[in-house]
């Protein structure tokens, strides 16, 4: 398996556990940390944010245990089950707090500039 492969890979799990944490009835320390997860995989491909490869690889490297199917706590145990889950999440959102942040003021000034451009009655498409 290449190593793209297996990026894409941990990539689609972790959007499925965002799907299940969206879609479920689980307590809301960990819902609010798997949800977590949309942004840190909209940082991951957003091709405008300059996100370096070091935390770009911290990043892949702590969803690499998203997968597994013989985690610590397994995912269909009730209640429970993605508790481990958001401890890894918990840990990467700690380390890439400052990233984060500057990500969510990034994609709010890019909206803004956005909607200043189309009332403009600039073409986005063209220009963008």
């Amino acid at each position: 398996m290449s190593n793209q492969q297996g990026q894409a890979d941990i990539e689609k799990a972790a959007y499925k556990i965002v799907e299940v944490a969206m879609n479920s009835d689980l307590p809301d320390f960990i819902a609010e940390r798997l949800l977590q997860l949309k942004t840190l995989l909209e940082m991951l491909k957003d091709t405008e944010w300059n996100l370096s490869e070091e935390d770009r690889d911290r990043i892949i490297s702590a969803m690499s245990y998203l997968p597994d199917p013989i985690d610590l706590i397994p995912d269909h145990i009730p209640g429970i089950g993605f508790l481990d889950d958001a401890m890894i999440v918990e840990i990467i959102i700690r380390e890439l707090r400052s990233e984060m942040s500057a990500y969510s003021e990034f994609c709010r000034f890019r909206e803004a500039e956005d909607n200043r451009l189309r009332e403009a009655g600039k073409d986005l498409e063209k220009n963008g």
